[in-house]
């Protein structure tokens, strides 16, 4: 097919996981003129299929790795200021298991993470006695004491979505869909090929081009400079598991294991419990990853040792698998690699920045970092912005960032609820968490439950599914029952066939569309 006519750009990001969408963020805030591609969906892989926490990441301390675990501490409250809707603070109780780490070095341990940097929203830590703490009741009896410590929680797949629509408001063009094909220098620039879903192409001129194709890092840079044999990447497999919910209280477990790795027990979704991570090397497709039985069976049983309630296999609502492209270290086991992040820059001709390695914690700032060094190649140097800046839906109390939005969300929430009244009060709760004060564009004036267009399934309005559409570049039951929200989880099994049915029957501006079927 015929090449369209070309686009010409400053930077073209390849990658729509949370580091490319938090570049593509930032340079266009700073003025560039920037186009992401991303072969699927937005957060389609990795950035989905994480354990939703903002943490420092309290066992890197065990590996010194105490520059890293500081930058996540200052970037967790930085994070929570600017996206309070989809981010809340997250109490976990580390049960004291006899045999492995002495209380001594957990309590060390715990000072440091309290210290490294400044908290103004999230509390200290704490020793805790189980037999009296709401979370010793669902634990085994013999487990008596233990410690609470603080993080936080954060929608993934949303936080990867709101960074995309923030760079689009700023300009950027959002290519959903669409892969690199081909990459090549030519006359001073990187002349990208990308290829839609329906097959069309279209070329792009790039002054820069920023490789942040996550576990496709090293594919992308081998079109770009073929013949370079250089692999900083290993691809690790993480996995979890989600099983009706297991205990009441609000707060979240870190349980131990002998085997050194660390399992979290997390409230999920209200009616369930998320158990996980595995960490195993992984040498298949990326696109192809999904938990095995030894991993369920794994995660079953390391939660068994400490809830008094037994966990089965059978008990497993839903699973999901991710690979995290982290920095090579042949001298680590998987679990004990890296959650860092470092740039390589290519600069014999027009610049090529890829990206290594990285967490969701950090993103915002190796966004930061890469964009710097964006900026430097070209010769524009530009001022930072993103740790001062809202994410969209965030600015509950005002447009600059703000502790208290965090703190305060039960009052905004209330006063959203009075606002709407005529919303059921979950559903009203359900859109203030995913959308922030967005929830305005997404209601559009309505004034009566009738004027949401109908309930496609139980919780899902056809407005909600045309906002998604419009706004989040969402096109499948996936990217809406699974990524823009997890309803999956909620609505019959024939709901994701009976969606991706009716959004093929009902392309994108048709009208009428936002009906609901007869058979809803």
């Amino acid at each position: 097919m015929a090449a369209q006519h070309d686009i010409e750009c400053d930077l073209l990001v390849v990658g729509g996981g949370i580091n490319g969408v938090g570049i593509a963020r930032d340079a266009a805030g700073r003025g560039l003129c920037v186009v992401l591609c991303e072969k699927d969906d937005l957060a389609a892989h990795t950035s989905s299929a994480s354990s939703k926490l903002i943490h420092g990441g309290l066992r890197y301390l065990e590996y010194y790795e105490f520059a890293l675990v500081r930058k996540a501490l200052i970037e967790r409250e930085v994070l929570l200021r600017s996206a309070p809707h989809i981010m809340r603070p997250l109490r976990f109780v580390m049960p004291h298991r006899a045999g492995l780490r002495p209380t001594w070095m957990i309590r060390a341990g715990l000072y440091l993470y309290d210290v490294l940097a400044r908290r103004e929203i999230l509390p200290g830590s704490q020793g805790v006695n189980l037999r009296c703490h709401p979370a010793g009741r669902p634990l085994k009896p013999e487990f008596k004491k233990g410690f609470v410590y603080s993080d936080g929680w954060v929608d993934d797949a949303r936080l990867v979505v709101l960074n995309a629509m923030d760079a689009c408001r700023k300009g950027a063009a959002i290519r959903t869909r669409t892969a690199c094909t081909g990459l090549r220098r030519e006359g001073g620039a990187w002349i990208a090929t990308l290829q839609g879903l329906d097959g069309a192409v279209q070329t792009v001129k790039a002054r820069c081009v920023v490789n942040a194709a996550g576990p496709w890092t090293m594919d992308l840079l081998g079109m770009a400079l073929p013949g370079r044999d250089v692999r900083p990447l290993r691809l690790v497999k993480g996995s979890h598991i989600v099983v009706p919910k297991l205990f009441e209280h609000d707060h979240a477990y870190i349980f131990q294991h002998p085997d050194g790795r660390i399992v979290f027990s997390i409230p999920y979704e209200h009616d369930y419990t998320l158990i996980g991570t595995t960490d195993l090397d992984y040498q298949g497709d990326p696109g192809k990853v999904a938990i095995d039985d030894a991993e369920v069976a794994y995660l079953c049983r390391l939660a068994g040792e400490y809830f008094a309630q037994t966990i089965v296999p059978s008990d497993v609502v839903w699973s999901y698998s991710g690979v995290r492209p982290l920095l090579e270290d042949p001298q680590r086991s998987a679990k004990a690699l890296t959650r860092d992040y470092k740039f390589s820059v290519d600069d014999d001709g027009a610049p090529l920045v890829n990206i290594f390695g990285g967490k969701i914690t950090t993103f915002r700032k190796l966004a930061e970092e890469a964009v710097d060094l964006v900026c430097k190649a070209l010769g524009s140097p530009k001022p930072h912005w993103t740790e001062k800046a809202c994410l969209p839906g965030g600015d509950l109390f005002g447009d600059t960032p703000q502790n208290c939005a965090v703190l305060r969300y039960g009052d905004w929430e209330q006063k959203i609820k009075h606002q709407y009244a005529w919303l059921p009060p979950a559903l009203a709760a359900r859109y203030c968490r995913a959308y922030g004060t967005r929830i305005h564009t997404l209601l559009g004036g309505c004034t009566s439950l009738a004027g949401l267009g109908g309930e496609f399934a139980p919780g899902l309005h056809m407005a909600e599914i045309a906002y998604l559409r419009r706004y989040e570049w969402a096109m499948t039951a996936q990217d809406i029952l699974w990524r823009r929200s997890k309803l999956g989880l909620h609505t019959p099994a024939d709901t994701a066939a009976r969606l991706d049915a009716w959004l093929v029957d009902n392309p994108l501006g048709t009208p009428g569309a936002v009906s609901a079927p007869a058979s809803a």
